[in-house]
């Protein structure tokens, strides 16, 4: 799996996508483009997540492929929904500010539409 990280490595701020490029037609597409809920999680978690949907779901199948007690998966689990969950929530309330920001005249239309396009 491709290595990945949401921090920048040398001030520990949050990276962003700015460029997608076709590597068959050669366009491209700039702006500020928002990184998806599950590629921010760290790699280890995405490992998992990868392993348990081609285990079809069974904590028990993952269990014997990592040689690890069922419990341990099932701790694993639970932190990768909490980790999704911290997300979520950190989300909603990016989009509360940008509304509460509309609401008060310090962004335009324009601005709240294209913040919460980039969410």
């Amino acid at each position: 799996m491709e290595t990945f990280s949401k921090q920048c490595p040398y001030c520990n701020g949050e990276l962003e996508i700015e460029r997608l490029r076709c590597s068959s037609c050669d366009v491209a597409i700039e702006g500020r483009i928002g990184i998806p809920r599950l590629a921010r999680l760290p790699a280890e978690q995405r490992e998992f997540i990868e392993l348990f949907v081609r285990s079809s779901g069974s904590l028990k199948a993952v269990a014997e492929k990592l040689n690890i007690s069922y419990p341990t998966v099932r701790n694993r689990l639970n932190q990768v929904i909490e980790a999704l969950d911290r997300e979520e929530h950190e989300d909603q309330e990016q989009r509360k500010q940008i509304l509460d920001d509309l609401e008060q005249k310090r962004i335009s239309v324009e601005e709240a539409v294209q913040r919460l396009k980039e969410l």
